[in-house]
């Protein structure tokens, strides 16, 4: 268990990863010690990723995830001991947050400014779920009280904020195109360009400025490579995923089928 533990760290060492890889290894540990489940708060896709891993590495567990509505893109997840006989419970509830639309725009940064600015931390924040003139915000449970006393205001406005029901949140349908291409090689500005309809040099510029990521961690470089399976991540510009590599064509280049998520 001990030498799992240190392999776990040390394979997430210097990435953006680590310090949750930390917290959620000493999860894990919890729920094997006492043959039960140990909920964490909300995580990132890339964490629900490092959370799979961890409990692969560790045996002796299950993990199960949930974000409060089918599509969630944060999500809690449940380390499970083999052993145990129930079912998780998630403790996630849903609050309404309220204003006059005909006034005020108000969009997901403004509500999760002013979140965060309340002194919370933003693991106890799933999904935030904005229309014109309201927002449902997914929280772990024992914040509830909290939120719907001191969310009075978003970016200047204020809010009215009421629980909500989890089973009015309606399942995210994405829509998606497939890309078929060939590319110079499978360096990660070449995939971006190609998935997201930008020159090379644009792709790198956005590299460059931190905007793209590859598996949920900021690329550094844009020369790294990438395989079937990645999901590249454009700020503004959705995700895409390194469906299949079809190998290389009479030109040499490469064959790729990208799939693309809006």
């Amino acid at each position: 268990m001990q030498d799992a533990r240190e392999k776990i760290i040390r394979y997430y060492k210097g990435t953006e990863g680590e310090a949750v890889a930390v917290k959620l290894v000493d999860f894990a540990a919890q729920a094997i010690k006492n043959r039960k489940c140990k909920l964490t708060g909300f995580l990132s896709p890339f964490e629900q990723e490092m959370t799979g891993v961890i409990a692969n590495s560790l045996g002796s567990l299950n993990v199960d995830f949930y974000g409060g509505y089918r599509g969630a893109e944060r999500q809690r997840a449940a380390f499970c001991h083999e052993e145990f006989q129930g079912a998780p419970n998630f403790e996630i509830v849903v609050i309404k947050a309220e204003w006059n639309g005909e006034f005020a725009r108000i969009g997901h940064r403004d509500i999760l400014g002013s979140i965060l600015s309340l002194g919370v931390d933003r693991e106890y924040i799933g999904d935030i779920i904005a229309t014109k003139d309201f927002a449902r915000l997914l929280v772990d449970k024992k914040m509830a009280n909290y939120f719907t006393a001191n969310l009075t205001q978003i970016g200047g406005t204020t809010v009215k904020t009421s629980l909500d029901e989890l089973e009015n949140i309606s399942p995210k349908e994405e829509r998606t195109k497939e890309i078929k291409s060939t590319v110079a090689s499978l360096r990660v500005d070449s995939i971006a360009a190609a998935g997201f309809g930008m020159s090379r040099s644009k792709a790198a510029q956005e590299i460059s400025a931190e905007k793209i990521k590859l598996n949920w961690q900021t690329v550094k470089n844009a020369s790294q490579s990438v395989k079937e399976g990645d999901i590249l991540i454009m700020r503004g510009r959705g995700r895409l995923e390194v469906a299949e590599v079809r190998g290389q064509t009479k030109k040499g280049r490469v064959g790729v089928l990208l799939k693309r998520f809006f």
